[in-house]
């Protein structure tokens, strides 16, 4: 089970979105509380909760390797059952997000937002992890770096995706968004770049 949801956000909103972490960060890492923040400084309830390997390591410090694809999948299934799946848009960063994806159609969501989907591991290409993606019915949100190890533009501009999934690049980001100092852009500009994509998207919802 999930740890303990944590809200951000007035509570009466139209559209609720329910953000997952990814392999190696808790739900309230800097990036993770950006994100829900500005989503909730613009009027949306944002709910975070960490996996249950990630909850464990909060409270004794040790760390783990995510739990088994059946625990996050049954942690994600869990979380949409408790907060209803209707005005709900489901997702998060990298890990957090894909296993979202997996769950999406299955539990009727309102839409799929993916913070740098881990399209591949870094290096190796030919495992892709895009099969589910290819049928996937509900409206989604792919937030993506230029030159994210995990999928980078020109490789996933060539991938058989679903019409249903729209992505949004961000210049010259990596898997978090971050650009490099010669770009001239800042992570900031990405990421507030990245806040005001998901809110157009949820615009269309």
């Amino acid at each position: 089970m999930a740890s303990k949801l944590l809200f951000n956000g007035p509570k009466n909103t139209p559209l609720t979105i329910a953000l997952a972490h990814g392999a190696g960060s808790p739900m309230d890492s800097a990036y993770m509380n950006y994100f829900a923040e500005g989503l909730a400084a613009n009027n949306f309830r944002v709910a975070r909760f960490n996996f249950p390997y990630m909850a464990e390591r909060m409270k004794d410090g040790k760390r783990r390797p995510p739990n088994t694809a059946k625990i996050l999948l049954a942690t994600w299934q869990d979380v949409i059952s408790e907060l209803g799946a209707k005005n709900l848009i489901v997702g998060g960063k990298s890990m957090g997000g894909r296993i979202a994806s997996m769950v999406a159609d299955e539990m009727g969501v309102r839409g799929l937002a993916c913070l740098g989907y881990p399209f591949h591991p870094p290096g190796k290409p030919e495992k892709l992890r895009t099969e589910h993606l290819e049928a996937l019915k509900t409206p989604a949100l792919f937030l993506q770096g230029t030159r994210d190890p995990f999928g980078k533009q020109g490789e996933v501009e060539g991938f058989a995706l679903s019409p249903t999934i729209r992505l949004h690049w961000l210049e010259d980001g990596d898997h978090a968004f971050k650009p490099r100092v010669k770009s001239g852009r800042t992570e900031t500009q990405n990421w507030d770049e990245a806040i005001s994509a998901l809110i157009s998207f949820t615009a269309e919802l």
